[in-house]
């Protein structure tokens, strides 16, 4: 785990708390994302995540048994104060009992209209403003650095990264290359969470 970016998000769920003094509650600051390729099975590295600090996303979209990891994912997310969402699959996350996630903001045919919790990708302005339609709670603008998810695709970068996010008004986190030290470079009070894998599932 890296422990440089565990202390980041503590330092911003710490503004969070802040600013929410009179009520609310907001997202935690910090998610894994499963990946079949580099995480096949991400039950030991959310067993690990920080209690009530952490969400997760599952993806694993192409894994037939992605129900049962389902399953197996919300338990450890219950007894660790973990938010689960279901990417692209408003079904299982309604079985499960968990938050939705969408892709570049892009409604799923049958969706109910409301939902407790909706996150969302976005890859450019097109899609924040496609997720701010969606009413996502929290949007992961990616890919902010080169990411071993997808190689060779083009990063936003830090500058870019920051002026997509300051035009937002929702909450937008980080996704792609994401580490204690990368995330640092994001423009401060514009990154309200992030996403990783890699630097999520060590296991110093």
């Amino acid at each position: 785990m890296d422990h440089r970016l565990v202390a980041w998000a503590r330092s911003v769920k710490a503004r969070q708390r802040h600013r929410l003094q009179g009520g609310g509650a907001a997202l935690p600051p910090l998610w894994l994302f499963t990946d079949e390729r580099r995480l096949p099975d991400p039950c030991p590295a959310v067993a690990r995540l920080p209690r009530g600090l952490c969400g997760v996303v599952l993806r694993h979209d192409g894994d037939a048994g992605r129900a049962a990891l389902g399953r197996r994912l919300a338990a450890i997310c219950r007894q660790r104060r973990l938010v689960l969402v279901v990417a692209g699959d408003w079904r299982l996350a309604a079985a499960l009992q968990a938050g939705l996630h969408l892709r570049g903001g892009r409604h799923l045919p049958g969706m109910p209209r409301a939902w407790p919790i909706v996150t969302s990708s976005a890859h450019d302005r097109v899609e924040l403003r496609r997720a701010a339609r969606a009413k996502a709670d929290l949007v992961f603008l990616s890919p902010a650095f080169a990411t071993a998810s997808h190689p060779g695709a083009a990063a936003l970068g830090p500058l870019r990264w920051s002026a997509l996010a300051g035009r937002a008004r929702f909450a937008v986190a980080a996704l792609g290359g994401i580490d204690g030290g990368t995330v640092r470079r994001l423009g401060r009070g514009r990154c309200a969470g992030a996403g990783a894998i890699g630097a999520l599932n060590q296991r110093t």
